[in-house]
């Protein structure tokens, strides 16, 4: 089972071959989904050879061929992990029965709708970073961008596959609306806020991929936890893929940092201006894009009291982070979970019941994974021996959903006036002319082992390659 076959038109593990009306719908999506990758994958790079990985089977040890490869012809297939013999619920109102290998009735709609939104979020990732190609600081990091992309769009054919298999006429019509939607298109938008914001430079794309693509971890987890069992097998293995679009971020700052504080002890400043002119972006600035891409993020969890998700846990879809590790009833019922509410000018804790503060237990989650990589951001300002800390902005900062929505609060946690806000906001999040400044940094550098002024080289190459090694050839 965990071996794919390559000599289909879809290399899959799942015998498409066996089930011909199936084979012949994804078929047929086939052509226009890369005609989409034509109109919008990354610009201009479709001649490219990419030293791309692929994957070959689905088990840890042997999933990740390397090779040079164009990425039209990029082998975008179907895998789910191997099934677990008599998987049994472990969650919910159903705990206990056996997984299902089919969608009931009654969930089909919400069922449809969680595969739909979590389909949405990958061509948009792709359409966001379209231009990034452009103004690449290295040929390094232009094949971790093109290896991200080609990886979301496969991450688009999983949940194709589920639509199709499982949701007939309708799921095939769904499938065809994830390649007309547009990230940022004003009459036909990608489904959630988040991925229709541009990504117009690479500390965007570095801070996309730490925030944003832990994001889809978390929610990826909790989907792999679910009582449907191919859309578990699905998201299992879409996380072993997930896992180097954190890596392409966190080590994409970490490197912007180190980069800085190089240029700070050779200056012997921290001057912020001094520092722009040598061409580097200082610590301030990386603060408030880490500010911006958080608090952007964690509105993706959706509303900290929300039915949906207690409807969502109950009928079994979608469980919590790690749900296999808790020690509770995996039941929740008559249990309570502290939310954040506002009250005369200050933020208080409320008790609510736990099933419906579930996405704020998953926010909550991600927000202490999301602290171990700052940390590590920290390390290397220490190891440069300066002093200075970046920071994750407090919960309630920039929040644009749920109770918190529109409350204005400083990156510390207090409740501010209108006035305070606009006086600060610059010092807290981008300003126009912060995204100016890095914009103009963002020149195309692509000589194999050569980097922009502004980043470090990594430590290591890609596959054990050497750093200079020709990672992209430009035909």
């Amino acid at each position: 089972m965990s071996s794919i076959n390559y000599s289909e038109k879809i290399p899959n593990n799942v015998n498409l071959s066996e089930d011909r009306t199936l084979q012949r719908a994804l078929e047929q999506w086939q052509p226009n989904y890369l005609s989409w990758w034509q109109d919008m994958g990354p610009d201009g790079s479709q001649n490219f050879d990419v030293y791309l990985r692929t994957a070959v089977s689905v088990d840890p040890q042997g999933w990740a061929q390397f090779g040079h490869v164009k990425m039209p012809d990029y082998r975008w297939g179907i895998f789910l992990n191997p099934a677990e013999q008599d998987r049994k619920i472990h969650f919910g109102d159903h705990k206990g029965e056996a997984a299902w290998q089919d969608v009931p009735g009654e969930y089909r709609a919400n069922l449809r709708r969680i595969i739909v939104t979590q389909g949405d979020t990958e061509p948009a990732s792709v359409e966001q970073q379209r231009h990034l190609g452009l103004t690449a600081p290295s040929q390094y990091d232009l094949r971790n961008l093109f290896q991200v992309n080609v990886e979301e769009g496969r991450h688009l054919w999983a949940m194709v596959y589920l639509l199709h298999k499982y949701f007939g006429r309708d799921g095939r019509e769904e499938g065809e609306a994830l390649l007309e939607r547009r990230s940022g298109q004003q009459d036909n938008p990608r489904i959630l806020q988040a991925f229709n914001e541009q990504t117009p430079d690479w500390l965007s794309f570095f801070m996309f991929t730490y925030f944003t693509d832990r994001d889809g971890k978390f929610q990826l987890c909790a989907l792999a936890e679910s009582s449907f069992d191919p859309l578990a097998r699905t998201t299992k293995f879409m996380l072993t893929e997930e896992a180097h679009h954190m890596f392409v971020g966190e080590s994409g700052i970490s490197r912007v940092i180190q980069r800085t504080c190089q240029v700070m002890n050779e200056l012997k400043t921290d001057d912020a201006k001094k520092l722009r002119e040598a061409g580097v972006i200082d610590l301030p600035t990386i603060q408030r894009y880490l500010n911006f891409h958080f608090s952007v993020t964690i509105d993706l969890f959706g509303a900290d009291e929300s039915s949906n998700a207690a409807t969502f846990y109950s009928t079994g879809l979608k469980g919590r982070f790690e749900e296999g590790k808790r020690t509770d009833d995996h039941v929740l019922k008559g249990q309570t979970y502290r939310v954040l509410n506002v009250q005369n000018g200050q933020l208080v804790e409320k008790e609510v019941a736990m099933l419906n503060a579930l996405n704020e237990v998953l926010r909550d989650d991600y927000i202490k994974d999301s602290v171990g990589g700052v940390e590590r951001w920290n390390k290397v300002i220490e190891k440069a021996g300066i002093p200075f800390r970046l920071s994750v902005p407090h919960k309630a900062f920039h929040r644009n959903i749920g109770a918190l929505a529109g409350v204005k609060v400083s990156p510390e946690g207090r409740v501010i006036s209108e006035a305070e806000w606009k006086a600060k906001v610059d010092d807290w999040l981008p300003s126009a002319q912060d995204r100016a400044f890095v914009a103009s940094l963002m020149g195309r550098v692509v000589d194999p082992g050569k980097f922009a002024n502004w980043i470090a080289p990594p430590v290591m190459g890609i596959n054990r390659q050497p750093v200079d090694f020709e990672y992209v050839r430009f035909n």
